[in-house]
């Protein structure tokens, strides 16, 4: 018998994008009146939409998956809609991987036709691979090859994605490049190929600022509409992504709602953005920067851990000495050059600001 208690536990961590927010889709859907390319879910208008946040006619509220100039938005909608491939460019913690989910989910109703890019990422996950049981018994077949999400989107009509492209190696990128400009994919030992039907694309993310990055080659890039995702225009916009992501992620873990940490998220924010750009709020101070991003996907990982320890070590709520040590792990990637760093943001910046001592104390003495 299924109880509640038992439904919970058994709710998935993180849904896909089109399951956690099925109910605006369909809404979408169904106040949607204009044009849809071939096998599209919704028009670009509604796509937009859906990522942007509104309100429809009936009332149904769209929630905003992503916070910045709607522009972008509208560029990689329409380049989806041509017959050019999206590559989605910044550095870490820009929300490519999200803006790439929600985009496949609005355009194609799913978003795990994926591939995950490593350095070790073989031709086959782009390709095909063989069922080898079946190959080693009956020689090449169509039910002995194991389609790759690529090969899928384009038999079927979708969105691929891969994801971190430049992580892959070289060689293996340039696989696509037949797929993305002939739209077709060869399967030499058959004799045969797939051939793209309308509504494929694909959606490649990629940052250039890590370590071990493979640069894409100049006819693979050709393929590709590249459109960057800059990092949060000011605080406010950034204090506002991070809050929504840490409420949508608190309610999956049964965390303290959101609303009763914000001084300590705008705190973290202003930490992380005055630290990335080497000078205070105010313009007053320069600092100097650490070895690390610390981007926005970084300020909300540390918020989450610090309402986890807020939620079973603290009161439920948010406090310096929650995301102190969070903060401390974020910025001193470097033991020698980021702890300096830190140490002297903490002693010109944090002790003398106003309504900070509380914060600068419980960074003082995770700071060792």
């Amino acid at each position: 018998m299924t109880t509640p208690e038992n439904a919970r536990r058994t709710q998935v961590l993180r849904p896909h994008a089109e399951d956690a927010f099925a109910h605006e889709l369909k809404a979408l859907a169904a106040a949607d009146d204009r044009p849809r390319p071939a096998r599209w879910k919704l028009s670009p208008w509604a796509v937009a939409t859906y990522l942007l946040g509104g309100t429809l006619g009936d009332g149904t509220v769209i929630t905003p998956k992503y916070i910045g100039p709607r522009r972008i938005v509208e560029v990689a909608v329409t380049t989806l809609a041509t017959d050019r491939a999206l590559l989605l460019l910044g550095v870490p913690g820009t929300a490519k991987t999200w803006v790439s989910e929600h985009l496949a989910a609005a355009v194609s109703g799913d978003s795990t036709l994926l591939v995950q890019g490593t350095a070790g990422t073989p031709e086959e996950a782009i390709r095909y691979g063989w069922n080898y049981a079946r190959l080693l018994a009956h020689g090449p077949s169509r039910e002995a090859l194991v389609p790759s999400p690529v090969m899928r989107a384009m038999a079927d009509g979708m969105t691929a994605r891969v994801e971190e492209l430049t992580r892959i190696p070289a060689d293996v990128q340039d696989t696509l490049i037949t797929v993305l400009s002939e739209k077709t994919l060869p399967i030499p030992e058959l004799g045969e190929e797939v051939q793209a039907v309308g509504g494929f694309n694909l959606i490649a993310t990629a940052n250039d600022r890590d370590r071990g990055v493979n640069e894409l080659s100049s006819a693979l890039r050709r393929r590709f509409n590249t459109v960057v995702l800059p990092l949060p225009a000011t605080a406010d916009a950034e204090v506002d992504i991070v809050a929504r992501r840490v409420d949508q992620m608190g309610r999956a873990l049964d965390l303290p709602a959101v609303p009763e940490g914000l001084e300590e998220i705008r705190r973290v924010v202003t930490v992380f953005r005055e630290l990335r750009e080497g000078v205070t709020g105010d313009g007053r101070t320069k600092v100097k920067t650490p070895s690390g991003t610390l981007s926005t996907a970084e300020a909300i990982s540390v918020v989450t851990g610090g309402l986890a320890l807020a939620a079973h070590f603290g009161d439920g709520v948010l406090r310096p000495s929650d995301v102190a040590a969070g903060i401390l792990g974020a910025v001193v990637r470097d033991p020698a050059a980021d702890k300096v760093v830190w140490q002297e943001y903490l002693e010109a910046v944090v002790r003398e600001r106003d309504g900070w001592k509380d914060f600068y104390r419980a960074c003082r003495e995770v700071t060792v």
